[in-house]
């Protein structure tokens, strides 16, 4: 699953698949431009690093009423797999996801 950010929106994509995270930027958005983007769509923030810390309560919000009934217990072992790598906040409510600028 990843997050398309556009210059208007943003949208989770293939959100049953919880085998890969990341956010996709439009080209030519500026890192000031992609945090504002990122803040309001409700996706967390943009880390100096360049990596956006996702809440994983955004992630459920983006994908209600889109995925099956085990998708709960899925997103529940990405994130703990997240955790053991240390791509977790410590308290394991925000998802680290790397930028892929489009």
């Amino acid at each position: 699953m990843y997050f398309r950010i556009t210059h208007d929106s943003a949208e989770l994509v293939d959100p049953s698949n919880v085998t890969a995270f990341h956010v996709v930027s439009p080209p030519g958005l500026d890192g000031d431009e992609l945090a504002a983007r990122v803040r309001d769509a409700g996706l967390g923030e943009l880390r100096p690093d360049g990596h956006v810390f996702v809440p994983v309560d955004a992630i459920r919000r983006y994908a209600a009423g889109n995925v099956g009934a085990d998708w709960e217990r899925d997103l529940a072992g990405m994130v703990a797999y997240a955790a053991s790598k240390g791509w977790t906040d410590e308290t394991g409510t925000l998802v680290r996801a790397h930028v892929e600028h489009a």
